[in-house]
């Protein structure tokens, strides 16, 4: 996402691997946060699934962060990337269940206020 974000406001032309439907569970990172600070102090063990339970494909992501930067970049192919997994989504019931968490911050609003952060911080 951030190398999408940074060529997109440098004016350069973003490559998507492969075919771009390989999907994500973006979650955003103050809710990470959240959730952390959520099973700090808590008498609980195992493992929490941290994300929205949401796929999204890397070419639904590509053309969010498009119209957000204002670039109108095209969607360009370029060969897949061996061994990248086509699926991650997670299940982060349990994490609601037991901790009370669940994620607070869109897809959309999480992705305008990354790009609005990489604005205000070039590099």
């Amino acid at each position: 996402m951030a190398i999408f974000i940074r060529q997109m406001l440098n004016n350069q032309q973003p490559i998507i691997n492969g075919n771009g439907r390989q999907t994500r569970d973006f979650v955003y990172v103050d809710d990470v946060v959240e959730a952390n600070l959520a099973a700090m102090g808590q008498d609980s063990q195992g493992v929490y699934n941290v994300g929205t339970g949401t796929e999204t494909s890397v070419n639904e992501l590509f053309r969010m962060l498009s119209e957000l930067t204002g670039m109108g970049c095209k969607e360009v192919h370029g060969p897949a990337k061996a061994g990248e997994q086509n699926r991650s989504v997670v299940d982060p019931s349990r994490l609601k269940q037991e901790l009370g968490w669940e994620p607070k911050v869109s897809l959309a609003e999480g992705l305008k206020k990354t790009v609005d952060y990489f604005r205000e911080h070039p590099r």
